[in-house]
């Protein structure tokens, strides 16, 4: 069952990361079938989780687990989710199933689908004048701290993956 499981959340964000770039694009045909994919896959992780919980490391290794992460970061049309895999991965970040970075950029996701500035910087909004634009960040003077006590890059390297 694990081997099976694993598989699936593999498979899952397969499709999702082939047709991410379209998500961003001008193209609705493109946009909504990203949405079509990422609320089935919101779908299918909802039924994982009421079945086994959060889907960690000790139960289908540390790449699917990975991907459970992908697919409740990507569910933004399904916030209820995203707060549910929250709370269940801030349990599992505290029992070693998951890494810091994951709770931080899902709870950086949450709060801004909830309209509230982020705290460790992780969501970029879009691109302006050929720069990555954030969204608001708490108390941005210490943001690099909390990032590096949750193991990610400085803000500075972060935002210079998102350059165009």
């Amino acid at each position: 069952m694990q081997n099976d499981l694993a598989a699936e959340l593999i498979t899952l964000t397969d499709e999702d990361r082939r047709l991410q770039p379209g998500a961003l694009g001008d193209d609705p045909a493109a946009r909504l079938a990203h949405r079509r994919v990422t609320v089935r896959n919101a779908d299918r992780l909802t039924a994982i989780l009421d079945e086994h919980g959060w889907p960690g490391e000790s139960l289908v290794g540390a790449e699917a687990a990975r991907r459970a992460f992908l697919v409740a970061q990507h569910a933004d049309t399904c916030l209820d989710l995203q707060r549910r895999a929250l709370a269940l991965l801030t349990a599992a970040v505290t029992a070693g199933e998951a890494p810091a970075a994951q709770l931080a950029m899902l709870q950086d996701r949450v709060l801004v689908n909830e309209g509230h500035p982020q705290r460790y910087g992780t969501q970029i909004a879009g691109v302006a004048n050929g720069e990555p634009v954030p969204w608001p960040c708490e108390d941005p003077d210490t943001m690099d701290d909390r990032r590096a006590a949750v193991g990610l890059a400085p803000f500075a390297d972060h935002v210079r993956q998102h350059a165009p």
